[in-house]
């Protein structure tokens, strides 16, 4: 029988989530509850027809691609998986089954994100997580949160993300403004935002949001000349990758205090490093790429790759993102 693995599944739910009765009476399924790195990749996953990746957790460089030579369909959420090598799958003639993020089942978990941005901005300007920590301990009040209403929230970047925590913004009070590269006053003004210019949103807010894809274009576009023009007493939030925003440049910020501190979902290498200076900072909210980690969300995630892995086992695979790899 074909040999099916489920990747990543940190909290243990992908087989609760979805009904995957249709794959497991075709083939093996196997569930990995925890990441494994490229050398144990390679060893765990020879055996396997098909890996079932969830957003980008898991990466499939070329060097890894190339030893697995019984692997003949990757499933990815979304159109494309930016740590996944597309060429190398095609070259090796292993089919990449995308998501179909246009099906309303997919709407109808779309706000997992924006929530989750908004809690973490809460619960960084007032010092819950610290708070939270100092209470298990036995101790009471030893910080001074921020109220959000009449503050500034800067967005960078005002798609369907950006404009939800705009109105979020708006029922707490607070003014709106935004900037990114193609962003139009009309357009600002539509999702309740001003446009500003880029130095200006670093300038005059007292939160900053980041809801920007990561692209070359949006690589590192948080330095030096950024933290620098934010208020000593701003925050940083990010929920959407970590190399958006220079780690290093991040992090003297925020050890000297240059910055209020920062709520930070994403990172530059995921899982965290258990020994990552990122860990011990006190004005540092952290939590593990929450962002789309609901059981609707999930739940939406994994149907979508039962049916694209059910296509496969009966010969006709949907949703193909590199058709090149198509073989008679």
């Amino acid at each position: 029988m074909p040999r099916v693995a489920i990747l990543d599944d940190y909290a243990g739910v992908a087989l609760q989530l979805a009904d995957w009765s249709p794959v497991q009476n075709r083939s093996e399924l196997t569930v990995f509850d925890r990441h494994l790195s490229e050398a144990e990749a390679i060893e765990a996953l020879r055996p396997f027809d098909v890996v079932c990746t969830l957003r980008e957790r898991m990466a499939f460089p070329r060097t890894l691609i190339e030893r697995l030579p019984n692997l003949k369909l990757i499933t990815i959420v979304g159109r494309n998986l930016p740590n996944l090598d597309m060429a190398a799958a095609t070259e090796c003639g292993i089919l990449v089954a995308h998501s179909d993020f246009a099906h309303p089942r997919f709407r109808s978990a779309r706000d997992a994100t924006p929530e989750l941005a908004w809690g973490l901005l809460i619960a960084t300007v007032r010092n819950l997580a610290e708070e939270h920590l100092r209470m298990r301990d036995g101790q009471w009040q030893t910080t001074t949160g921020m109220t959000l209403a009449g503050k500034t929230l800067g967005l960078l970047g005002l798609g369907r993300v950006g404009k939800r925590m705009a109105e979020y913004a708006a029922v707490f009070g607070m003014e709106v403004i935004a900037w990114s590269q193609h962003l139009t006053d009309e357009a600002a003004r539509e999702a309740g935002a001003r446009r500003v210019e880029k130095a200006a949103l670093f300038a005059e807010s007292d939160v900053v949001s980041i809801h920007v894809v990561l692209s070359e274009r949006t690589r590192g576009l948080i330095g030096e000349p950024e933290l620098a023009a934010m208020k000593p007493t701003a925050y940083l939030i990010n929920t959407s990758r970590g190399p958006i925003v220079d780690e290093a440049t991040l992090l003297d910020a925020l050890s000297t205090g240059r910055i209020a501190g920062a709520g930070l979902d994403v990172f530059d290498t995921e899982p965290l490093p258990a020994e990552h200076p990122l860990r011990r900072l006190p004005n540092v909210t952290l939590s593990p790429h929450l962002g789309y980690v609901t059981r609707e969300m999930l739940s939406v995630f994994y149907a979508d790759t039962v049916e694209a892995v059910v296509a496969w086992l009966e010969g006709s695979p949907v949703r193909i993102a590199n058709p090149g790899a198509l073989r008679d």
